[in-house]
């Protein structure tokens, strides 16, 4: 069965030319242009994917996904934006992102990142938390992690990786698929970068939960 992807975008030549690409990848998609009949479609229809552009008329894609997360909506979800300041991405995230993509995007990295969320194990749950540890839990919806009640204040992309981490549990993930996800299309994956994000990771959930496969990758080990 294919999988279905919601497109919310005003431009329509970059609308029309995400779909032609989905749909030629095998995908079936629904589109929109504005927030109004996005929220309706979102309303009506249930997804395997959102799309959301931010800056839309009528009701922005962050507004509209912290809508729907809050009925309960859990379908994986990436912001399209020209937005580039952290205050931007962080809301996004706050909204129940899940990923985004800066503009302008190639299409083959906008397909990774969505082959790889929905190859994820977990999604959306209104109130849904994920325990690490005693004390450690992974809020999905907001997308925070919390050490007894109180948000552990990772960055956005340390909170990437460990949301990348969650869904592959005691699978190697190789350094590409972590540069692929955690860096856009426009800018430099950092070898030095990692190493500290994965650093703070060990030092907030405990450093034998994150082992280093040598030369390849990391390892999440889970509870």
């Amino acid at each position: 069965m294919k999988s279905r992807i919601f497109l919310l975008e005003d431009d329509t030549n970059l609308s029309e030319t995400v779909t032609d690409f989905l749909e030629e990848e095998g995908f079936t998609v629904d589109t929109a242009y504005d927030g109004e009949e996005a929220e309706e479609k979102l309303y009506e229809n249930r997804y395997d994917m959102l799309l959301l552009d931010v800056n839309v008329p009528g009701i922005n894609g962050f507004e509209l996904l912290k809508e729907a997360r809050q009925r309960g909506v859990d379908t994986p979800a990436i912001f399209i934006t020209s937005l580039n300041a952290i205050e931007n991405l962080e809301e996004g995230y706050e909204s129940g992102a899940d990923d985004y993509i800066r503009k302008p995007f190639a299409l083959k990295e906008l397909l990774l990142r969505i082959t790889t969320l929905l190859k994820r194990n977990f999604s959306h749950k209104n109130g849904d938390r994920i325990e690490i540890d005693t004390g450690i839990e992974y809020d999905t919806v907001g997308n925070t992690l919390y050490v007894d009640g109180e948000p552990a204040g990772l960055q956005p992309k340390e909170l990437a990786l460990l949301k990348l981490f969650l869904s592959r549990p005691n699978e190697v993930v190789a350094h590409e698929t972590i540069y692929d996800t955690l860096w856009g299309y426009d800018e430099t994956p950092s070898e030095t970068a990692l190493r500290t994000y994965i650093k703070n990771l060990r030092k907030t959930i405990g450093k034998e939960k994150i082992v280093s496969i040598k030369r390849y990758g990391y390892k999440y080990l889970p509870k």
